[in-house]
């Protein structure tokens, strides 16, 4: 099972041109959640249960799994870190929200191959299988495996996952603390 993390504790609520998103994005990648909240009994209920739970290495995946499952002990892995989100170098008064930052960084990224000298898509899509092939091997014992890690690289693993013949059973999209959940097919 895919899942994404909590809700993040840096305000959306700002309007920013290129360079201060370039800043919100940066502080997203080492902020971790906003404290206080609940995450859904049946995502609580999965990570108690499974054989495996594995986050990525920021801070908000770790801090979002802890507080599903406490003081479990879980891996943390560098491969399962969120593709990244580079603006492109637009003028400096158009303002937009970090929400549209995102979906402008996004469109760039994946169909212009813009990607400022950070990871590409094929970089990505790469390390999505890479990923999707490691947790298919912690999920060869039976074993169920739950992963807390972020929106966009949890869907790029289930791209990788469904070209290795793993089903998606149950999806809740990609909100906070949202499952996708597959099976072998």
């Amino acid at each position: 099972m895919l899942a994404r993390h909590g809700e993040p504790a840096l305000s959306r609520d700002v309007m920013l041109n290129a360079e201060g998103y370039r800043a919100f994005w940066a502080q997203y990648e080492i902020g971790g959640i906003l404290p206080g909240q609940t995450p859904p009994d049946r995502l609580k209920r999965f990570a108690t249960e499974c054989g495996t739970l594995v986050t990525s290495t920021r801070l908000r995946a770790i801090q979002s799994a802890q507080t599903v499952v406490g003081d479990r002990a879980f891996e943390r892995h560098e491969f399962l870190i969120e593709a990244p989100l580079p603006p492109p170098q637009f003028p400096g008064w158009l303002k937009l929200s970090p929400r549209n930052w995102g979906f402008v960084t996004r469109v760039w990224w994946w169909y212009l191959n813009y990607h400022d000298g950070q990871e590409s898509r094929a970089e990505a899509e790469a390390r999505a299988d890479q990923a999707a092939e490691a947790l298919v091997g912690l999920a060869a014992e039976g074993e169920t495996v739950v992963v807390m890690a972020h929106g966009f690289f949890n869907h790029l693993i289930g791209r990788s996952l469904r070209k290795q013949d793993w089903k998606l059973v149950e999806s809740e999209g990609y909100k906070y603390w949202s499952m996708r959940r597959f099976e072998r097919g």
